[in-house]
């Protein structure tokens, strides 16, 4: 059985040398595309019938198809502070928006958390005369604490 690094190194891959986008293969298996891309890179379990669609599309091996469908340990960059110029700009934002997010969470909605697991994410560019911007909306379910 290949970990999910190797598989999602497979995907990358294959991705690049066939030239299909995160959206061809979202459509392809049927779901949004971040759910997809972050599934063909190893942080959710996909469906039988989705990770068939995506090796298919990607033609992957059987063991990549496998892998693909196996229960990932969430969170698994291997960094404590991420070195990827991206990735480490997110992880900037929680550091100086994180306590602020979490006041405005616990002002509006009570005492809780957002959930990561009844969650939503989308990544869209919007046009902007100072250049294209990046607009990322996080939409987790609020789960007050029960003591």
């Amino acid at each position: 059985m290949l970990t999910k690094q190797q598989a999602a190194a497979a995907v990358r891959d294959a991705k690049a040398e066939l030239g299909v986008t995160w959206r061809q293969l979202a459509d392809t298996v049927g779901r949004p595309v971040a759910w997809t891309t972050a599934a063909l890179l190893g942080q959710h379990p996909m469906g039988e019938q989705e990770a068939r669609a995506a090796a298919s599309l990607l033609d992957l091996e059987p063991e990549v198809e496998a892998s693909l469908r196996e229960q990932p340990y969430r969170g698994a960059l291997g960094h404590q502070v991420p070195t990827d110029p991206t990735v480490y700009r997110l992880h900037e934002v929680l550091e100086v928006y994180g306590p602020t997010i979490k006041e405005l969470i616990h002002e509006e909605f009570g005492d809780g958390i957002m959930s990561a697991i009844n969650f939503r994410l989308d990544v869209r560019r919007e046009s902007d005369p100072q250049g294209d911007r990046v607009v990322l909306t996080l939409n987790g379910k609020f789960l007050p604490y029960q003591w």
